[in-house]
């Protein structure tokens, strides 16, 4: 297929949705845009997936064996997104942080995949498909527990430069969770989660210091 007949084929595709691709059946109560997974049961209920979205500032400081703590901001979303006490985490492509979200956005994914490689062939430019979908699909998911409290696997830490103390900022789908360090080396366009983080890095210390 050339790149002008994949471009005409992409662009058709979302205009009729996926349900070219799906078995009748899975085309009444499938994947509809914007509302997640959909999946029906023999006894003919229906369990919904919802795509959550991220907003909020925290911090938390890394206590005992790697733990650190998911604030609240965060902590209703994550539980509700994955149906339960479970945490992804990955590696950001480009930045030196981490990202986190919950469960639902795996419904998400392939769309977004889509979407890239569409640009990228409309500006003529280079995709790797299979080095993308690693990229988006290899996070590691963490339990956490009612207080909120995970334990971050040592070499999601290295990859994100995280340390002793860790600010987590919202990002819509996803929330990054950074090194201050690192953040406040990011440049113009920053400056609003550089100040957020100064303030609860600089409360969190001072709380730390009173107990």
């Amino acid at each position: 297929m050339t790149p002008v007949h994949r471009t005409w084929f992409l662009a058709a595709f979302r205009l009729h949705g996926m349900n070219w691709l799906r078995p009748r059946a899975v085309r009444r109560g499938g994947i509809c845009p914007g509302q997640g997974l959909v999946q029906a049961g023999d006894t003919g209920k229906v369990a919904a997936l919802q795509p959550f979205g991220y907003s909020g500032q925290g911090f938390s400081l890394r206590g005992e064996k790697g733990r650190f703590v998911l604030p609240p901001a965060f902590r209703k979303a994550v539980k509700e997104s994955s149906e339960g006490r479970v945490l992804c985490l990955a590696k950001h492509e480009r930045w030196n942080c981490l990202t986190g979200f919950g469960l639902s956005r795996r419904v998400e994914l392939e769309a977004q995949i889509d979407r890239e490689e569409e640009r990228a062939i409309r500006l003529n430019l280079e995709f790797d498909r299979d080095l993308r979908a690693m990229q988006l699909y290899g996070f590691i998911e963490v339990p956490f527990d009612d207080s909120g409290r995970f334990i971050m696997p040592e070499h999601l830490a290295e990859l994100g430069r995280l340390e002793q103390g860790v600010y987590f900022q919202g990002a819509g789908s996803f929330f990054t969770l950074w090194n201050p360090a690192e953040l406040y080396r990011m440049g113009e366009g920053w400056e609003g989660a550089q100040a957020a983080c100064r303030m609860l890095e600089a409360d969190t210390l001072a709380k730390g210091k009173k107990a």
